[in-house]
């Protein structure tokens, strides 16, 4: 089965928070599209404050992406588990995303266009 996978610029300013603290903030952000599922926002790493991103030893693999490394982020009262993922070396047809972070959607993270 194949499925469609796009990448596109976005347009604007984005910005991610987690527990009210800001991430990052970004006009270089992507939108990958997969197939049915909902869009995922990937911000450069050069654009987010890494020191609250911690790297963790959970891994998966993607058939159509390759290998996904992830993050905890560690904030003052609480540190959410495995938020925040990162293809280090996807596989070619989605290169664009290497050296971008996208976040899992949850209560406590906002991803949003200024």
């Amino acid at each position: 089965m194949t499925v469609e996978i796009r990448i596109r610029e976005l347009q604007g300013t984005w910005v991610v928070r987690a527990g009210g603290a800001v991430l990052g903030e970004s006009s270089s952000a992507l939108e990958l599209s997969e197939g049915d599922l909902p869009p995922v926002i990937y911000f450069p790493r050069s654009d987010l404050a890494m020191a609250f991103l911690e790297p963790t030893d959970h891994r998966t693999t993607c058939p159509h992406k390759g290998d996904a490394s992830y993050f905890s982020i560690e904030l003052k009262s609480f540190t959410l588990e495995n938020a925040a993922w990162s293809y280090e070396s996807p596989k070619d047809e989605v290169s664009r995303i290497a050296g971008h972070v996208a976040f899992y959607p949850r209560d406590e993270i906002a991803v949003e266009q200024l």
